[in-house]
């Protein structure tokens, strides 16, 4: 909540300052350790939450440099309020700095604006506080961050072309069937003749549209925005992507990403400093519902003494590759490392992958489209052709 102060600052002088707090005790022990002597205190507005567009890679690279300058953590946290024009990323930076006046740590502070600072990013602070290397810490959730960035960039780029061509091919359906089709319906209607059974059933739809367009219409846009509802329906995502892992080469796919988040996410960890359990419980949300009760009995394992590789391939969590990466990483010691090579490993075969998969589904996009439009235009067409020879 943002709270409004009027208090006496060290120079005795009345003054009104702003600032966000948990309650109104939040917001007094806020004043206090600035040196203000509260007289009133009042609710300016409360902070909407995930207004503030904080960007961590941004955030951490930039107190980074600061810190390898050789500044404070607090003078560092100082800087980066200082300099910021977007209101709202300044109020959060503004409570960390106080937290941090009040003898907090930068976890604690940064665990008070969830909205902003993930649970990940939390428990990689506070697992490098422990170890007095926040920057190493901060430097190694950038990698982390990008190299996931990375990927789904390649499959978002992999998937605009596709999408505008069913967007494309959609429009100019809609628009043969919405304005030419009635169009020539009439002609036809007017011309007589026996129709083939698909353009006697083409006419039919253009004639209902040319009687009846508003009620079409509005029927349509209803029949939108039901399917729209069905769609955003987590139970029905749930089910669709149920459908998509029963395909063989698809749900292979979908499995390799959801093992390379998870394994560079525990790599991370481990390489922060924190136990390979409370990483696996940190990170299950990473993986599809159906895979996170497999996830948490290799937790489980683990617990009672178990081998990580043993764990997670009872329960089918890894590949053939990243059992024996697994393996050597547990010889070696160097585990959290290891998981971070298997997830690059991973990253590399989806890219393949994607790569192949979008060369082969634009031609089959366009040609199941062309086929579509050039049926509808046949159709059309098809009376003038019969007129033609019936004059021949």
């Amino acid at each position: 909540m943002r709270f409004r102060i009027t208090a006496l600052d060290t120079a005795h002088a009345v003054a009104t300052h702003e600032m966000d707090a948990i309650d109104e005790a939040d917001a007094r022990r806020q004043a206090l350790a600035r040196g203000l002597r509260v007289l009133a205190i009042e609710v300016a507005r409360l902070r909407r939450a995930g207004r503030a567009r904080l960007s961590l890679v941004q955030f951490s690279n930039e107190l980074v440099a600061l810190l390898d300058a050789g500044l404070s953590l607090v003078e560092a946290i100082e800087a980066l309020t200082e300099k910021e024009r977007d209101v709202a990323v300044r109020n959060v930076l503004e409570g960390i700095r106080s937290r941090l006046y009040e003898g907090n740590s930068l976890s604690v502070a940064l665990g008070e604006f969830p909205s902003s600072f993930p649970a990940l990013y939390v428990a990689t602070v506070r697992a490098s506080e422990r170890s007095g290397v926040i920057s190493e810490a901060l430097k190694r959730f950038v990698a982390y961050q990008e190299q996931i960035d990375l990927l789904k960039k390649r499959l978002i780029n992999a998937s605009i072309y596709p999408a505008v061509l069913l967007g494309a091919g959609t429009v100019v359906v809609l628009f043969l069937v919405a304005y030419v089709v009635p169009r020539f319906s009439g002609i036809y209607e007017e011309m007589g003749g026996e129709l083939p059974f698909a353009s006697r059933m083409l006419m039919k739809w253009g004639q209902l549209l040319d009687a009846h367009g508003g009620a079409v219409l509005a029927a349509f846009l209803v029949f939108v925005g039901v399917i729209v509802q069905i769609i955003l329906r987590p139970s029905f995502r749930a089910a669709v992507g149920r459908a998509f892992t029963r395909i063989p080469t698809i749900g292979r796919q979908l499995q390799l990403y959801q093992l390379a988040r998870l394994y560079r996410t525990v790599g991370m960890l481990l390489r922060g400093g924190l136990p390979v359990v409370t990483a696996f419980e940190m990170t299950r949300g990473l993986l599809a519902a159906a895979s996170q009760p497999r996830l948490a009995a290799a937790t489980r394992a683990v617990r009672e003494g178990q081998s990580l590789t043993e764990s997670l391939t009872a329960q089918g969590l890894t590949t053939p590759v990243a059992e024996r990466m697994l393996r050597v990483g547990e010889r070696s010691g160097n585990m959290g490392e290891m998981m971070e090579r298997i997830a690059s490993f991973y990253d590399e075969e989806l890219s393949r992958w994607v790569d192949v998969a979008t060369r082969l589904i634009e031609p089959a996009m366009m040609t199941v489209i062309g086929l579509v439009i050039g049926g509808v235009v046949v159709l059309m067409y098809f009376p003038i052709f019969e007129l033609a020879g019936n004059i021949r």
